[in-house]
């Protein structure tokens, strides 16, 4: 049998993919330890290459990795030409422009120090890290499946997210696909003429394709409702209005350091929980049917739950002021690794494991037929 631990092969619930992803994601923007980061990049790139389907989307990891490595790039770029330098250590002595006094914090030129460049490497390794598990999320879970798990009452979010979601994983698709007619005709497929000639076709291509799969869904009748009141429809929206804001304000208070701890999961889970009562209550107006759906079970549990405990154990570590989930760069120290982040850490690689294997088409071998003479 080529199952896994658990269960037959079939497809994972796409949601469960992208909690675990936002776990990940949770746990970067909690951490400027390069170490940590660094393992969180391993461990999404060990699940992805574990689990990676052979389709369009699966091949958008390696786009968001590079996507990662140019801003780091460009993070230093910024603070190596605009940030104010602090610090010792002189790398490079050169000239600078003095800028008025209402530009105080920012400069042109001047010496460039190892402290500046090591935080603003830190900086962007954070927000590189943050996107590859967003790329993750894309390599791993189907953008339609994932579509038709959004409720019916979404019908204008869902339109949306079906441009958002179907862009990347096209955009990748279309890459290869300009690059392998540039190769037939001849053409450079690598430099900045290869960019520049492949840049607007592949941009074009890939909002096409999103923008045609979301009217397609909207001349299927998607997310059609039947007969409501205005009165209710009002309720309904701001009811739904009010919870995005409330699960907004809830998420932003725990991913971003420094914010009151007693706002942030309060906050998110009023937000919440606001938001599914107007989703149930729109629900039962809604019309639409949905063919197999994709089921929730034990699989589905263990891979969301990995991801929400990495992020409650950076959570906790942070809480608590346990030492090393922030690197000092000024002065340089090496960074450590703390045993609560990777306890969550070790656990957020068993969607490895536990997450189903995807079936495999069984092609049995073909009669033999013999043409007489």
């Amino acid at each position: 049998m080529t199952g896994s631990l658990f269960t037959l092969p079939r497809w994972l619930h796409p949601a469960a993919w992208w909690v675990w992803a936002l776990g990940l994601a949770a746990a970067a923007s909690r951490t400027t330890n390069p170490l940590l980061l660094s393992l969180i990049i391993a461990v999404a790139a060990l699940v992805v290459s574990a689990r990676k389907p052979d389709a369009p989307w699966g091949r958008s990891f390696i786009f968001f990795l590079r996507l990662g490595v140019a801003v780091i790039v460009i993070r230093v770029g910024v603070q190596l030409i605009f940030g104010a330098a602090f610090g010792t250590t002189v790398l490079l002595q050169l000239p600078g422009v003095t800028l008025p006094s209402w530009l105080a914090g920012v400069r042109l030129g001047g010496d460039i120090t190892f402290e500046s460049v090591l935080l603003a490497f830190y900086d962007g390794l954070r927000l590189a890290t943050i996107l590859i598990c967003v790329g993750a999320a894309n390599s791993l879970a189907s953008p339609s499946r994932l579509l038709k798990s959004v409720p019916a009452a979404l019908y204008e979010f869902g339109v949306s997210v079906v441009v958002a979601m179907t862009f990347t994983p096209q955009l990748v698709a279309d890459v290869d696909r300009v690059r392998t007619a540039r190769r037939l005709r001849g053409r450079p497929t690598k430099g900045v003429r290869a960019i520049a000639g492949a840049a607007m076709p592949v941009f074009e291509g890939a909002l096409e394709k999103s923008v045609t799969l979301a009217a397609a869904m909207d001349s299927r009748g998607y997310g059609r409702r039947g007969e409501i009141s205005a009165a209710r429809r009002r309720m309904n929206s701001l009811l739904l209005l009010t919870g995005l804001v409330a699960a907004c304000i809830g998420t932003y208070a725990l991913i971003a350091a420094g914010s009151p701890a007693a706002l942030g999961l309060p906050m998110l889970i009023v937000g919440v929980s606001v938001c599914i009562t107007s989703i149930t209550w729109s629900a039962r107006t809604a019309v639409r049917t949905r063919y197999r759906p994709d089921p929730w079970a034990l699989p589905e549990n263990l891979v969301a739950g990995a991801g929400v405990l990495v992020a409650l154990s950076f959570l906790g570590a942070n809480w608590v002021a346990m030492p090393g989930l922030d690197t000092p760069s000024n002065p340089p120290t090496w960074p450590a690794l703390p045993l609560l982040p990777l306890l969550g850490l070790l656990i957020a690689t068993t969607p490895a494991l536990t997450a189903p294997t995807l079936p495999r088409t069984i092609i049995g071998k073909l009669p033999r037929i013999e043409v007489p003479a």
